[in-house]
């Protein structure tokens, strides 16, 4: 079976031929389901763009969430993303919070977005400025304030990140809309994906089956 075609056909020329019990644009539709393909879609959709917010595989209106097993993807729809709270060594909020469908509430004296942020600052503000300065001697690439030494981008536009805010990262490949699918991060410009999907923008699940 083709992994296009939900695990239930094989993909010829662009199109799914499914297998008997099996219908809809990618097999992903058992016949033995009363709702019809559109109204599964549409309740498997919930306020997202995508069916199961496009982490998840959706069968007669239910979702199961990608990767298996993986309980901080979760929601009726798929639509918590728990990895989003974490940093890339692993670390929740930072340690300084906890995270909440997908964002992170800050302990009393930390802010950001992952939390990463203290509110006290031991350097004076010609040190601190003098770390937030880009090569061009720009600070924060004039997109960010600086605090303690450290860029903090403009929350306003949510696409700016890099150490110096010098990333935008409405450069990273979108699919259906989505930056990265929804399943990965974008690091400057390029999507690097969560374990088991893969694509430029993270769209193809390669990981295992669910039993």
């Amino acid at each position: 079976s083709d992994d296009f075609c939900s695990g239930h056909g094989q993909c010829n020329c662009g199109r799914c031929d499914c297998k008997e019990g099996w219908i809809g644009k990618k097999c992903e539709h058992p016949r033995s389901c009363p709702l019809s393909v559109e109204e599964s879609a549409k309740k498997c959709q919930g306020n997202s763009n995508l069916p199961c917010s496009g982490r998840g595989r959706c069968e007669c209106g239910q979702c199961t969430c990608f990767p298996p097993g993986d309980n901080r993807v979760h929601g009726k729809n798929c639509e918590c993303d728990d990895r989003q709270c974490e940093n890339l060594d692993g670390d929740v909020c930072g340690g300084h919070g906890i995270c909440s469908c997908g964002r992170c509430i800050c302990q009393d004296g930390w802010f950001g977005k992952l939390c990463q942020h203290s509110r006290k600052c031991n350097m004076t503000e010609e040190e601190s400025r003098s770390l937030c300065e880009s090569a061009d001697g720009i600070l924060c690439s004039g997109k960010g304030s600086c605090h303690c030494g450290k860029c903090i981008c403009s929350p306003q536009e949510w696409y700016v990140s890099g150490d110096f805010c010098e990333c935008d990262d409405r450069d990273c490949d979108k699919h259906d809309g989505l930056i990265c699918t929804g399943n990965g991060v974008c690091s400057c410009g390029n999507c690097e994906c969560w374990e088991g999907w893969n694509g430029n923008a993270c769209e193809i699940w390669l990981g295992r089956e669910y039993p």
